[in-house]
């Protein structure tokens, strides 16, 4: 069902590409090819939704789509003597697509080779070792999954706190509820106020590097520290009294961190500020600071490698489950989440195509033209509790509505807390749903959406009035 809410709403907020500004552009809304475009993107997200039942993995049918949409649009311009128009405006969405996979995947190198030099694995033995109680381990774990999802992902801090919560209090299923939302609530607030925490801060930040309007900076996003804290401070009150003033038993092995941990972890800091300074002082896309300090990474790997470091890995084909074999830091790369990625292009690309089309000038009129740019980006943010959040920041920023500094934190903001409504809105809910299946379930979420929804007005009410200068 959310893929296809998720379907209508990128129909509704489309992508632009901006070398489709030019005078030769053709409206083919009405067109064959418009009508024909829609079809396929809504046949293509009926597989999607599918994916379950048939195996069929997701990135499949909507990267096929995303060909043959771009190349009707290419025939058509083609047959009226237009030749490079679409080209221009196809490659534009590549080249943001492409900095934004490049820049995601050394992400997610460094937090799987953290993980393989067991950096998570260590935190949740420290924790369970520590013999909190549930309430202690409630806070202890939304804490935790707030500072940490501004610089891992919050689908990564989810999974490790829901382990911990899941070895700790397996036998109370209330604790493991309530901790669930606790920390899927923590992980998206957290990762709203750092270009680095969430994909739409990202989008936001690397966006505004070619805006000529809304210019974000790198530190500007901290604004947002205050207002994302009450997002997860206000329902967290609520629910702390809810849950049961018990103490469960502490047992876990003692895990310590590998060789080259720290180091990892230093250099994994020293290559965001890299991206920082690139995109700030040298005024380059912070991408290239991300894939410098991925090139320090392999030579770090190359070092731990000669030492004769080895890793585990586990070889289905073998049946053995623990094959030491060399370190080598790109068995860390082909371990990033591809089909989403994929997934990822194959939207993106969809949505650019009928942005091309022509769909966008006439919905941007009514949402920020008719409803003004405050009630338009709350509304985002409770979209995004249905539909994902990614495409619909897209369709934003495509838009580029003229608002203020202060409006496209909102947006962001919105948008990066928003998911926390229903536990299918974030990628961090699903995920939790289906470590603690059957315990942590959507009307369990839904039971406490008033109070999040409380914590997401608060949270819109302290941005606007902390950072009333910015609008």
């Amino acid at each position: 069902m959310k893929y296809l809410v998720f379907a209508i709403a990128l129909l509704l907020m489309p992508l632009l590409a901006n070398a489709s500004e030019g005078s030769e552009r053709l409206d083919l809304t009405a067109n064959w090819v418009g009508i024909t475009s829609v079809l396929l993107f809504f046949v293509a997200y009926l597989v999607v939704m599918a994916e379950e039942f048939t195996h069929l993995r997701k990135s499949k049918p909507v990267m096929l789509t995303a060909g043959i949409i771009w190349g009707m649009i290419a025939w058509y311009y083609q047959s009226h003597d237009i030749p490079h128009l679409v080209e221009n405006a196809l490659r534009h969405n590549l080249e943001e697509y492409a900095e934004l996979m490049l820049f995601l995947l050394v992400a997610m190198t460094f937090v799987n080779t953290m993980e393989e030099r067991n950096v998570f694995e260590a935190l949740r033995s420290w924790l369970i070792r520590k013999g909190f109680g549930y309430r202690s381990l409630f806070w202890v774990t939304g804490l935790l999954a707030f500072f940490i999802s501004p610089v891992a992902d919050n689908l990564t801090t989810a999974l490790l706190m829901g382990a911990v919560v899941m070895t700790v209090g397996s036998s109370n299923k209330k604790f493991v509820l309530l901790s669930c939302i606790n920390i899927v609530v923590a992980a998206n607030a957290g990762g709203a106020f750092s270009p680095f925490g969430d994909i739409t801060t990202l989008m936001v930040w690397q966006k505004n590097i070619h805006a000529t309007n809304g210019i974000v900076d790198f530190w500007a996003f901290f604004t947002l520290f205050f207002p994302s804290l009450v997002n997860w401070f206000v329902p967290a009150i609520i629910m702390h009294f809810a849950v049961p003033d018990e103490k469960p038993k502490s047992e876990g092995d003692v895990i310590a961190m590998r060789r080259g941990a720290l180091t990892i972890m230093a250099l994994f800091l020293f290559t965001i500020a890299l991206a920082v300074c690139f995109h700030s002082i040298l005024h380059l896309p912070p991408v290239i600071g991300m894939l410098t300090g991925l090139s320090l990474l392999q030579f770090y790997a190359y070092y731990l490698k000669m030492s004769g470091e080895n890793t585990h890995t586990s070889s289905a084909s073998s049946g053995n489950s623990s094959a030491p074999v060399p370190f080598d830091i790109f068995r860390k790369v082909s371990r990033a989440e591809w089909d989403t990625l994929f997934f990822f292009y194959g939207v993106v690309m969809c949505v650019g195509g009928l942005g091309f089309i022509g769909y966008l000038s006439m919905i941007s009129q009514i949402i920020y033209g008719g409803w003004g740019a405050t009630n338009a980006n709350i509304a985002v943010g409770v979209i995004s509790a249905i539909v994902d959040n990614i495409p619909v920041m897209f369709a934003v920023l495509a838009m580029m509505p003229d608002m203020s500094v202060g409006q496209w934190l909102l947006v962001t903001l919105t948008a990066g807390v928003g998911g926390s409504l229903l536990s299918i809105g974030s990628a961090a809910g699903v995920a939790l749903m289906g470590q603690a299946r059957g315990i942590y379930t959507f009307v369990g979420h839904l039971k406490w959406t008033p109070a999040i929804a409380l914590g997401y007005v608060s949270s819109i009410g302290v941005h606007m009035a902390l950072n009333r200068n910015l609008f």
